[in-house]
């Protein structure tokens, strides 16, 4: 029988044994579980992507990541701070995730530190926040074997959704070194060359030279078009008039084969010059300005018809008619933030592209590929004949007869899934007949899109051209082209959801007191116009001498305005004051539930579960048994 100092020291060695076996989990769980978590957010957002994952594995070199954050500038700016968190987090995890190929620093650039003008060496925009104008740096630099830099000069909340594949694709770009190799196919004269009319050299389009300054672009003939060299990633496919059946198969092999495509094709290519001809004036006008990769198309399971031209009310452009009146144009369409796709990073930050006599794009019933609308039209819009504008003279007769279908029309798209050849009857070395991986493609039913007159105005500044981009469809272009010559991994990294949660049933409770709000305003305004009918009619009554003099039933009428005014400017405040009131009734149940409730139910569980050991304990062996 032990005593009780006996029992003391037993209970103190095993609480002493206990602490020292505590200690040695968490040291072992630190060393052997490092890195290790479990995301048990609602949209997995402390998960990395497949494609970021693939990224971080394709890694040859080391890369260097600066994360440049003032963190003292910043401590006034909780929205920012948090979203910092967001950003280390996301970047601690990929160079967690890159087996020591990610090097990561985190550096406070203080004002009037070396690290500040290391910040700015690198390009980062230092902004100036709060009244002081104290200037913040919150970005990223990246180098590196070869000395190649790029940078996110500023993390902007408002593009959380596109935070991962930013920095993945810095990451992929510093792991390239050299210029992805981008080919032009045109019926149309979008590259530099020369220009018989004038017996002059034409300069590029703009869409063109943008491009020459981020990609090497070649420019190769449709009517030579038999193969696609190996190094080309992208291909732009514009206007592909009366392409030959070998150079169909050549894009449809390319495909196959993993390359990139985007296509831009038109019911009505407004700048189609194949048909001029100088002895014959009228020829253009009567001539086939339509482009179509029909076989392609039925392959991939798109519905495209060359004949039909888009007309939308909603986003018809304004134009000069003949007689010099301003008028809109229902085929001149431009389109906003609001028509494109927000989770595609194609088009997640443009704010307005301008299409001119375009088509759309449809699905077959039974395509292998799906279609992702880019941008689609309102649903004031209906598809007529294209021949409807070969003549056109007046804007304005496009409304007549024109009926909207109440439905939306894709202009533009991207064409994802596992594509089978167009040419099955064909073979060879080196035929495929299916794409070994999903294909990517990008269609778009217009050409004028790439037109300089629809987005950007050019003018020559001491021998110098200085474009003023007044749209974003040389930006369209530019992150369709940028976005398909990325790696398979990178493209496969769409929007994520971003860490901001909002309160819904506070939001409910705002949009429901504000519809009290309105309705109460538009009584208000309903009595005052019916008060001001009243008044007409009894001033109307009276004669010249009394016009100046308010009769007793007009005083009496005015009167009773006032205080119907006067109630129901009592009740909007009474719906602001119930809508707070509702909102603190919200937040004082959650403060219940959190530090009353649960407790109480924690302890309610701790007390039946000591209550059933106890009983188990003590219940006699022969009732146990």
């Amino acid at each position: 029988m032990t005593t009780p100092i006996q029992r003391r020291l037993l209970t103190g060695g095993t609480l002493a044994l206990l602490a020292v076996l505590f200690i040695a989990i968490i040291v072992l769980s630190n060393t052997l579980l490092r890195g290790a978590r479990i995301d048990l957010t609602e949209n997995r957002l402390y998960t990395l992507s497949p494609g970021t994952r693939a990224v971080l594995a394709e890694i040859d070199e080391p890369i260097n990541l600066y994360y440049f954050f003032s963190d003292r500038g910043t401590r006034d700016i909780p929205m920012i701070r948090t979203y910092a968190i967001r950003v280390r987090e996301l970047l601690e995890e990929m160079a967690s995730k890159s087996g020591g190929k990610l090097r990561l620093s985190v550096i406070d650039p203080l004002p009037f530190s070396e690290e500040e003008d290391r910040a700015t060496a690198f390009g980062l925009q230092a902004v100036p926040v709060g009244a002081s104008g104290e200037s913040i740096f919150f970005g990223l630099a990246g180098s590196n074997s070869t000395d190649g830099q790029m940078i996110i000069p500023f993390f902007q909340p408002d593009k959380e959704a596109f935070l991962e594949y930013d920095v993945a694709k810095l990451i992929h770009s510093l792991n390239t070194t050299t210029k992805p190799v981008v080919a032009v196919v045109s019926g149309l004269p979008v590259g530099p060359g020369f220009d018989p009319q004038r017996r002059a050299m034409r300069p590029a389009w703009a869409f063109f030279q943008s491009l020459q300054e981020l990609f090497e672009v070649r420019q190769l003939a449709p009517a030579t078009l038999g193969t696609i060299p190996d190094e080309i990633r992208t291909l732009v496919l514009i206007h592909p008039k009366d392409l030959g059946e070998d150079a169909e198969y050549a894009i449809d092999q390319f495909v196959l084969r993993g390359g990139r495509l985007l296509v831009f094709v038109d019911p009505n290519a407004e700048l189609d010059e194949s048909a001029n001809d100088p002895e014959n004036p009228s020829a253009a006008a009567f001539a086939n300005r339509s482009s179509n990769l029909p076989r392609l198309f039925r392959a991939w399971g798109v519905n495209f018809d060359a004949g039909r031209v888009l007309l939308d009310a909603s986003a018809a452009l304004q134009v000069q008619s003949p007689s010099g009146a301003a008028v809109r144009h229902l085929a001149i369409l431009g389109y906003r933030a609001e028509s494109m796709n927000r989770d595609d990073v194609i088009t997640a930050e443009l704010s307005s592209v301008n299409f001119s006599s375009a088509g759309a794009l449809a699905m077959l019933e039974d395509a292998a590929l799906s279609l992702e609308p880019l941008v689609q039209s309102s649903t004031d819009a209906a598809l007529v004949p294209a021949d409807r504008l070969r003549f056109l003279a007046d804007p304005a007769t496009l409304f007549q007869d024109f009926v909207p279908t109440g439905t939306t029309y894709v202009l533009a798209g991207r064409l994802s899934g596992t594509a089978k050849t167009a040419f099955p009857e064909r073979s060879g070395a080196g035929h495929r007949s299916e794409s070994a991986e999903p294909v990517e493609i990008v269609v778009v039913a217009d050409s004028d899109v790439l037109s300089d007159r629809l987005w950007v105005q050019i003018a020559n500044f001491f021998g110098q051209q200085v474009m003023n981009a007044f749209a974003n469809n040389g930006d369209f272009v530019t992150n369709a082209v940028d976005n398909l010559t990325g790696s398979s991994a990178l493209i496969s990294i769409r929007g994520r959801a971003t860490s901001a949660r909002p309160f819904t049933t506070v939001e409910r409770l705002r949009r429901q007191a504000d519809a009290r709000f309105r309705e109460k305003e538009r009584e208000l305004q309903a009595e005052l116009a019916e008060t001001e009918r009243t008044l007409n009619e009894l001033q109307q009554q009276k004669d010249q001498t009394q016009a100046t003099v308010l009769s007793a039933e007009q005083r009496a009428e005015l009167q009773r305005f006032q205080q119907r005014k006067v109630e129901i400017r009592r009740e909007l405040r009474q719906v602001r004051r119930q809508l707070d009131a509702d909102i603190e009734s919200l937040g004082n149940w959650l403060k219940v539930i959190n530090i009353a409730l649960v407790p109480l139910l924690l302890t309610a569980g701790a007390i039946a579960f000591a209550w059933w050991r106890r009983r188990r304990v003590t219940a006699p062996r022969g009732a146990a048994a």
